[in-house]
């Protein structure tokens, strides 16, 4: 499970989705996350999740890798839709005691468990086509009119892209600590819920301790190449919007339109 996780991870590429500025990047994709939850029927839906394929196409990330950011998941929609499949109007299909299980209900998990999916997918794709480096750029100059009311915006944007790119390493000194561990003859895996979670102590105490110390040694590293901020640095790389850039952005905007108006045709299930 935890080598599933690849929240984080930048996979180098040469499609149309990793040379599009990384700027417009977080624009469409914040587009797209607004389009995911406006949408309110099975049509809209469909729309979505047809357009993610093809996001996913164009930017050829391998569909295991994308299904490897959802799995982590499973249990949190699951926990949704669950939740949902008692809150149903109409006739029951199952009755529980006082909870009920109606087609309304079944069929508002499975949106709620879908539109989920589709938000994790469509977000994933930021981080695996766009390097960390590229990432806080794009953050500090969209983020640069904070500046009029004194906020430091390029430290906002270094400490989320370093808690960004931290992830697979965290990941892997997990993997690299539970494999030393089961060595030594700790049983992670198997007892109840509860046996498994203290099992998960001798993890997570080297895991802080781990965590502090690379944090120590990126700071002192910083210092020695005298890092003082975002003042008067240049970029090796100049960001310039494109053709395509433009083109991106009237796409999707153009896909906002075909959801707002299947909203307005199409009978709603929310």
């Amino acid at each position: 499970m935890i080598s599933d996780i690849t929240i984080g991870q930048y996979f180098p590429g040469n499609s149309i989705v990793h040379k599009l500025d990384p700027r417009m990047k977080i624009i469409l994709i914040f587009l797209l996350i607004v389009s995911i939850f406006i949408c309110k029927n099975i049509a809209g839906l469909g729309a979505i999740i047809l357009f993610s394929v093809i996001l996913v196409l164009i930017s050829k990330i391998p569909f295991k890798t994308v299904l490897k950011s959802i799995k982590p998941l499973v249990v949190i929609i699951l926990l949704t839709a669950v939740l949902n499949i008692f809150y149903g109007k109409g006739d029951a299909l199952v009755q529980l005691g006082k909870l009920k299980i109606t087609a309304d209900g079944i069929e508002t998990a499975v949106f709620m468990a879908v539109r989920i999916i589709t938000l994790v997918v469509i977000s994933s794709l930021l981080t695996y086509t766009t390097s960390p480096t590229e990432l806080t750029d794009a953050l500090e100059r969209l983020l640069k009119p904070l500046k009029l009311i004194k906020i430091d915006v390029h430290s906002i944007a270094m400490t989320m892209t370093i808690a960004l790119r931290f992830i697979p390493t965290l990941i892997e000194e997990i993997e690299k600590i539970m494999s030393a561990q089961k060595s030594r003859g700790a049983d992670l895996e198997s007892g109840s819920l509860i046996h498994r979670a203290k099992a998960l102590i001798p993890v997570l105490i080297p895991l802080f301790v781990s965590a502090f110390r690379r944090a120590g040694e990126l700071a002192y590293a910083m210092e020695c190449r005298c890092y003082h901020g975002g003042e008067g640095r240049t970029k090796m790389k100049v960001m310039k919007l494109s053709a395509r850039d433009f083109l991106s952005l009237a796409a999707v905007i153009l896909f906002m339109v075909i959801i707002v108006l299947i909203n307005h045709f199409v009978p709603s299930i929310l």
